[in-house]
Parts: C-alpha cells; sequence; structure tokens
C-alpha cells in the first residue's frame, strides 16, 4: 500500500472514517454463547470510512460436533457443507492473518467475541480481546427512537439493502455498510473519534447488562492513550529561515555547464538555482534547480556534449519550496515525500529567500511530524485528511513531554490547521470542477481567522475562515461560485475533524465570503458603527491568515483594515467595550466549577487575547500572535507594568494547560472542551491559576486605561 493511503494503528483520537477496521461475523450451532461453536467466520474489510470489497474471508469450520438442525435453519449450514472442512485453529490462523490490527466491527458483537474466546480457550490458543465497535450500539446512540436495532430495521432506516443474511460474510459485509453510514449520523450527535464512540456505547449500560446476562462479551473496551512517544524536540523549535543558506545562488539559464560545475566546486554548494534573469529577487515560479546528482546522471547520459550545454536545459522545474516560516519538520517531511534533498525557500509573498538542504537538516530526526506533513499535503479525500489530523495529539502530548513551550506547540497545531484547511481548499476546488461548476473565475484566498491565524490553535478548533476574491459582487455569480466553494470546503473540514464553526465563522456564510472590493467597504462599516453589539466576530478577522491561493488579496486586506481600524480610535474603544470576563468565583472567593472543571477560554485566554488584540489596532501593531503583540506593547511602554507582564506569563501557562488536559480528553473519549479539571492540577498549579484569573477579572479596565494614552503618559 503506497504510504500516504497507509491506515495508522487507531487510538481514541482516530476519527471513524478514518479507523482501519474489519467487519466479522460468526456463524454457531446455537445461540447460547456459552455453548456455541463456530462453524463458519466472515470478514471484510473497512477503510476511510468504506466497505473494501477486494479482499475478504469466508471460511467453513468443522465444530467437532452434530450441527443442530435448528441452527441449520437459520444459516443453511449442514454437517454435510462442514465435511472436509478445516478445524478452528487452522482458520483462527488465517482470521488473525486477515485482520491484523485493525478494529473489529459487527452487529451484536458481544456474541462473535465470546464465542470466538471460548473457541481459543478450548483450542488452547492465546487470546487478547481484541478493540471493537457494535453498530447496534452505535445505532442505539444515532436513533434511539428505532423500533428495534436488528440488522434489518437499522438497514431499512439507513436504505441500506442487506443480501447473503444469515451468511457470516453475508452478514458481515452489512454490518461494514452500516457502520459507514453511522460515521455522518454520529458526527451529528458529535461523536467523532473511536475513543468518543466507545465511551458513548459504554454509556449503554441497560444493553450492555443484557448482554453480560447472555455470557456475551463487552462488546467496547474503554479507551487508553498509546504509549508515549518521544521526539526530537530541535525539529519543533527551528523554522527553516534559521537554517536555509541565503542569500541563494542563482545562474542564468544560458550560462554554460562547465561554468556552473566549476561555480559549484569553488562555493562548496550542492545546488544551484536557474532562471532567466540570474537573479535571486523574483517569484519561486521563475526558478528551477540543478544539483549535483543532476549534473552526475547529464555527464553520464551525455558525456561529449553536456559540458558546454545551456544549465538551463538540466534544471528540474517546478521548483519545490516551503515557507521560511515553516517549522523544520515540515521541512524534513517534504523531502520524505518528495525524495529530494534540496528545497527552495520562499517567503509568505512567494518570493525567493533561500535555500534549504538536507545537510542543513541532519540533525533533525522528527519522524511523528513527518508523517503529519506527508499525510495532509499529499490526501485525496476527507478521509486521508482525517486520518493526517488524528494524529496530532500524538504528537502535542509529545512535545508538551518533551516540555517544549506550549505556545510554540499551539504554533505547531495551527500550521498544521492552515494545511489541512489549504488542502481541503484544493480538493473543494476540485470537486467544484468535477460537478461542472468550472474553474474559479478570479483569483481568491482563503483565510483562516481567529487562533488558528494567530497561530494560537488548541486542540478544539472550529471552522473560522473566510475567502477574499479579486472582483465581483455580492451574489453575483463569482459570489455564487465561492459561495459553492466555502460549502464544500466547510464540509470536508467538517468530515476531516474541524466541525463547523457555532457562530457562523465560515467562508459558506455570505459574511465572511467577498471581494476585496466588498471587504474594504466591510471595514468601513465596521470602523463607523456606534453600538458593540453590532461588531460581533469582527475581532477575529484582525487575526487572519492565508491559507491557500493569492496571498497578495490578503495582503491588501489585513493592511487596509489595520490602516482604517487604527485611524478610527472609536472603533478600537467598541471592541474594548465588548471584553466581559464573567465572574467565576464564588462569595467566598472559591472558583465556581462544572463538573469540577473551568472554562479557562473564558476566564483566561479571552481576556488576554482581547486586551492584546484591541491594543495592538488602536496603537498600530502589526503583529499577529498575542505573544508578539504583548511583547511589543511592552516594548512601546504601553501598560509595561506588571500587568502586561503577567499576562504574557499568564498565557503561556494556560495554553500549556488546555494542551495537556484536551491530550487526556482525546484519548480517553472526552469531548474536547475548553474546560480544565481543577483538582488534577497541582496544587501550586490552582493556586497560580486563580491568582492569574483573579487579575484578569480587570483586564477590560486596563484596555479602558490604555485606550487613549499615549506611549509617554503611560511610562511616567
Amino acid at each position: 500500500m503506497p504510504k500516504e493511503t497507509e491506515l495508522k494503528p487507531a487510538s481514541g483520537a482516530t476519527p471513524l472514517i478514518a479507523i482501519a477496521a474489519a467487519a466479522v461475523d460468526t456463524e454457531t450451532t446455537g445461540p447460547d454463547a456459552t455453548k456455541a461453536r463456530v462453524v463458519q467466520i466472515g470478514a471484510i474489510g473497512i477503510a476511510h470510512g468504506k466497505v473494501v470489497r477486494q479482499a475478504q474471508l469466508d471460511l467453513l469450520i468443522d465444530p467437532g460436533e452434530a450441527i443442530p438442525s435448528e441452527a441449520s435453519l437459520v444459516h443453511g449450514i449442514t454437517d454435510t457443507d462442514v465435511d472436509g472442512a478445516g478445524s478452528f485453529p487452522d482458520a483462527w490462523a488465517q482470521f488473525q492473518e486477515f485482520v491484523g490490527d485493525r478494529i473489529l466491527v459487527g452487529h451484536s458483537i458481544g456474541f462473535d467475541l465470546a464465542v470466538l474466546e471460548r473457541e481459543c480457550r478450548r483450542a488452547r490458543l492465546p487470546w487478547k480481546k481484541p478493540r471493537a465497535l457494535c453498530v447496534r450500539l452505535l445505532a442505539t446512540i444515532a436513533n434511539p427512537n428505532l423500533a428495534d436495532h436488528s440488522l434489518e430495521t437499522i438497514a431499512e432506516w439507513l436504505r441500506l439493502e442487506i443480501t447473503g443474511r444469515h451468511s457470516a460474510l453475508g452478514d458481515a459485509i452489512a454490518a461494514g455498510n452500516i457502520f459507514a453510514a453511522l460515521i455522518p449520523e454520529l458526527r451529528k450527535r458529535n461523536i467523532r473519534t473511536l475513543g468518543e464512540a466507545e465511551v458513548a456505547c459504554l454509556a449503554l449500560s441497560d444493553a450492555l447488562e443484557a448482554g453480560h446476562r447472555a455470557g456475551w462479551a463487552e462488546p467496547v473496551s474503554r479507551p487508553q492513550a498509546p504509549a508515549f512517544q518521544p521526539v526530537d524536540p530541535y525539529a519543533y523549535r527551528h523554522r527553516v529561515g534559521s537554517l536555509m543558506s541565503s542569500p541563494p545562488v542563482v545562474v542564468k539559464s544560458t550560462k554554460p555547464t562547465r561554468q556552473v560545475i566549476d561555480l559549484m566546486v569553488k562555493r562548496k554548494i550542492s545546488s544551484v538555482l536557474v532562471s532567466e534573469r540570474g537573479t535571486p529577487d523574483q517569484a519561486i515560479e521563475a526558478y528551477g534547480i540543478v544539483t549535483e546528482r543532476d549534473l552526475l546522471r547529464r555527464i553520464s547520459s551525455d558525456a561529449e556534449r553536456a559540458f558546454d550545454m545551456p544549465v538551463g536545459n538540466i534544471a528540474a522545474r517546478p521548483l519545490i519550496s516551503i515557507r521560511a516560516a515553516a517549522f523544520a519538520y515540515r521541512a524534513i517531511g517534504r523531502m520524505d515525500r518528495l525524495k529530494v534533498r534540496h528545497l527552495a525557500v520562499r517567503d509568505e509573498g512567494g518570493m525567493l529567500v533561500g535555500v534549504l538542504s538536507a545537510r542543513d537538516l541532519l540533525r533533525l530526526r522528527a519522524a511523528a511530524a513527518i508523517d503529519l506533513d506527508d499525510t495532509i499535503e499529499h490526501a485525496r479525500d476527507a478521509a486521508e485528511l482525517a486520518a493526517s489530523w488524528s494524529m496530532l495529539p500524538g504528537v502535542v502530548r509529545s512535545l508538551i513531554g518533551e516540555a517544549i513551550d506550549p505556545r510554540v506547540v499551539a504554533e505547531i497545531i495551527s500550521d498544521e490547521l492552515c494545511s489541512l484547511t489549504r488542502r481541503a481548499a484544493v480538493l473543494a476546488e476540485q470537486q467544484m470542477q468535477i460537478e461542472g461548476h468550472g474553474p474559479p473565475p478570479c483569483a481568491y484566498a482563503v483565510l483562516v481567522l481567529g487562533s488558528g491565524g494567530r497561530g494560537e490553535s488548541l486542540m478544539a478548533p472550529d471552522q473560522d475562515n473566510a475567502i477574499v476574491f479579486a472582483d465581483g459582487e455580492p451574489d453575483g455569480p463569482e459570489d455564487r461560485w465561492f459561495k459553492k466553494l466555502g460549502a464544500r470546503l466547510a464540509d470536508m473540514l467538517d468530515v476531516s475533524g474541524v466541525p463547523y464553526c457555532k457562530g457562523g465563522v465560515m467562508a459558506s456564510n455570505a459574511a465572511f465570503r467577498g471581494s476585496l472590493s466588498t471587504w474594504k467597504g466591510r471595514v468601513e462599516d465596521w470602523v463607523r458603527r456606534l453600538r458593540p453589539e453590532d461588531l460581533l466576530n469582527v475581532d477575529i478577522v484582525y487575526d487572519l491568515r492565508p491559507a491557500h491561493g493569492d496571498t497578495t488579496l490578503a495582503a491588501q486586506f489585513v493592511e487596509y483594515a489595520y490602516d482604517r481600524a487604527h485611524a478610527e480610535p472609536v472603533f478600537a474603544k467598541l471592541l474594548g467595550e465588548q471584553m466581559t470576563t464573567g465572574n467565576p468565583f464564588t462569595v467566598f472567593g472559591g472558583l465556581q466549577l462544572e463538573n469540577g472543571r473551568l472554562d479557562i477560554k473564558k476566564h483566561g485566554l479571552f481576556p488576554i487575547v482581547a486586551t492584546a488584540r484591541t491594543l495592538a489596532i488602536r496603537h498600530g501593531i502589526r503583529e499577529r500572535s498575542t505573544r508578539a503583540r504583548l511583547e511589543r506593547l511592552i516594548a512601546l511602554d504601553i501598560g509595561g507594568g506588571p500587568d502586561m507582564k503577567a499576562m504574557l506569563a499568564g498565557h503561556a501557562m494556560l495554553v500549556g494547560l488546555l494542551l495537556a488536559q484536551q491530550t487526556r480528553d482525546i484519548y480517553a473519549g472526552i469531548p474536547v472542551s475548553n474546560r480544565v479539571e481543577i483538582n488534577a492540577l497541582a496544587r501550586d498549579q490552582q493556586a497560580q491559576l486563580k491568582s492569574l484569573i483573579k487579575r484578569l477579572q480587570s483586564a477590560p479596565d486596563l484596555v479602558r486605561d490604555l485606550m487613549f494614552a499615549s506611549p509617554a503618559t503611560l511610562g511616567q
């Protein structure tokens, strides 16, 4: 199987659509799990949320005893049919080879697990209960109002046709198709991952107790975190821009190869870039690359002419590149996936700024993150995107264990979110063309807003995105095309593991889609508003980051938005008036908790982020992250006292607490939230958190005090 489609072992974090599974069923000598013998095993694979029919297992088994006629009336298998069939140990070996480490899926699978375990014990074969899901229980969760949850009733509800009923393979195929059809139904109930499905099934105590009384095995297991995987933190702490060679060596495409070889020997470099102008000041598309290996291959195949040949004839195009702001692990992943040893480096505007070679990365080892880049950038559909995204919690947990600054970890999550959004946009655009809607009517950019745009995503991001396009009026032909694109992008991200934004901040909605002219008009409207309630969701637009498309459109938009907001002080003032921290304290000074947890995004992160953003807009600060904004405010002596410094330190602490809690919850099958379990914190952490939350109660007053004062005045 190619690397890009290879399915990783499932954990509680793996989306249901991305698990590698095998639908299974057994036919037996009777319905009593404590006595029944297996006479047939059927199994079929499930990958990327679909039944894979190319490989299947259908085995008859001689039970070593007569098959009762009542059982034969159900499944049609008689003693004659199993005469000469293999024994259970033979079948079990084939079954284990077929399913491997995949999750088992079946209807009332507790029965099948019980009889299989009993057969193994009888044959003195080792037994380890496999991880499994029961479609009967999943259907009960997805639609508790069905008259019953038999295979036939569930299939009828899902409009599925069953063939080969009461044969092991036929029922396995039916269970597999039901499982695939249940995935979107479960997603509607906010059950997306294997762990969440397991926890939801374990909550069906009546059904589980009934199975237990019948002698069935427990159909699901309680999710557990996988073994901790250490990583080399170097690749996660350094960005490409700090490792690249700059300025890059560029030669004209007409330069003879002999002279280029002499240049490479003299400079002790393993590659040169090639362009018509021979200068390092153009967009990345203008260049090709020639490496030592390219030269050796050409000399080997055409030695007589190679040395006098124009180097442009040898150069490889298009040039493979990476952003200077990307983390080093992403460069490792790209080189590994594409089997190259050199990457051109570009800035955010797509201009050439340097070259990165494999030699620059020799110290780095980042296998887990390599897989992130490899799979996201190469995913072919939403299921593969979901599989890629599900690997992120493991990387995050490892980085936290390596004591990497949690704000850097949040930047990595944000990079992956932008990468996911970019790939989803590419796939959505391809889908548009397949459906006959044609190519994009004009240049456009997909923007990631909010925490993702700031580089501060946590493990519970929703979709905060927008589209800006070059030309067109609201509800015009261009806008209607991008509305369709936005809808497909939203659907793709939702399936991939990034849910729809509950506040509607998505490009599929008209308010977050428009031409550059339309967006400028909106900005004018925002800065002239007189009521803060009219500015809902406006603030997160000031955290935007382009994820796909024409970055110049995004740059023009953000420059205009900041210029106009800075020129209208009342606008920043109104944004500041929207700040509310809520009171998380009891009358006795303790924290008000819900199920033992505190929403530290609402009471902690939000006032810090909003303070930094609002004051940055007011004072013309263009930094995007909360950390950079606070540091810039302090450097300008705007609120440079203990309050700002406490926010700076508190921001790192809060991000770290949330990431640790969220990764624990993901693997435990608990829906991820912004709430932290207070009693799970060390006593000193509780004290620090309480002190910070109390201090942040005055954040709105601080913003008002700093809104109109000058740096010189504030420093006195």
